[in-house]
């Protein structure tokens, strides 16, 4: 398969939050309706939506609080084995290898790989 044809496109955008309720709050005054709210380990996580944009807030003690910072973009791919060859074929410096948890329906498997400036980028297959 070729690359393109592995990508869907945008699957969310990652903000950490140091009051995840605060956060949810103020996102749905700008229309955004929570999704899926799920805990990772212990931290809260929830998934908001408008229209097509996906926004995935977590809280975390020390999030930056400066412009700059939100944590990482996820692009959804097909296959995601396909995609972390790819991404490795590239040299691009792989910061978390193939994870997998029971978010949404079937769960989720992504990895994330870093970019030229130190951003993280998720690659994520939905289940």
């Amino acid at each position: 398969m070729e690359w393109i044809d592995n990508v869907n496109g945008l699957q969310h955008i990652g903000i950490p939050a140091s009051d995840i309720k605060r956060t949810e709050e103020f996102y749905k005054k700008l229309g955004f309706e929570p999704v899926l709210k799920t805990d990772n380990g212990g931290i809260p996580v929830v998934f908001l939506k408008l229209k097509e944009l996906v926004l995935e807030t977590y809280e975390c003690e020390s999030p930056a609080g400066c412009p700059g910072a939100i944590d990482h973009f996820a692009i959804d791919v097909k296959d995601l084995d396909e995609a972390l060859a790819y991404v490795e074929s590239l040299g691009v410096r792989i910061l978390e290898p193939i994870t997998q948890l029971p978010f949404w329906k079937n769960g989720v498997r992504y990895f994330i790989a870093e970019g030229p400036n130190q951003e993280k980028i998720e690659f994520a297959q939905y289940l």
